[in-house]
């Protein structure tokens, strides 16, 4: 297998709501759109992310057509915690969890969304 890309697809109520947000605070760029579509790209190495307006007729299997949300985290290694973390809040966004550092060395922050979405930096240290 030969994957040349990777992309996380979501269904959210406000495709918009989502893709300004991740456009304001994470740099990702819209790649195309459509009604009910945003396609996301990043200049970096973080995958595409795709967001759907739920109940798009086209998503398939139907069964599971609800909205992402509860439980999803899209999660993104950085090189400065700290200073994203006051970049991205100062700009206000709604902040979940400030830093925190784990037992184990993962240092992180969350912030949420306008659809719930929880978008969480990790930062490796010693």
């Amino acid at each position: 297998m030969n994957i040349t890309q990777t992309a996380i697809s979501l269904n959210v109520p406000d495709v918009q709501a989502s893709a300004a947000f991740a456009m304001t605070h994470f740099g990702f760029e819209e790649a195309m759109s459509a009604e009910g579509f945003v396609s996301l790209q990043h200049p970096g190495s973080a995958p595409n992310v795709i967001f759907l307006e739920t109940g798009l007729a086209t998503f398939r299997p139907q069964e599971i057509a609800g909205s992402a949300g509860q439980g999803t985290l899209l999660v993104f290694v950085v090189d400065d915690i700290d200073g994203e973390f006051a970049r991205i809040s100062g700009a206000g966004a709604r902040v979940v969890t400030p830093p925190e550092t784990e037992p184990w060395g993962e240092r992180y922050c969350q912030f949420a969304d306008p659809n719930g979405l929880v978008w969480q930096l990790v930062q490796w240290v010693s």
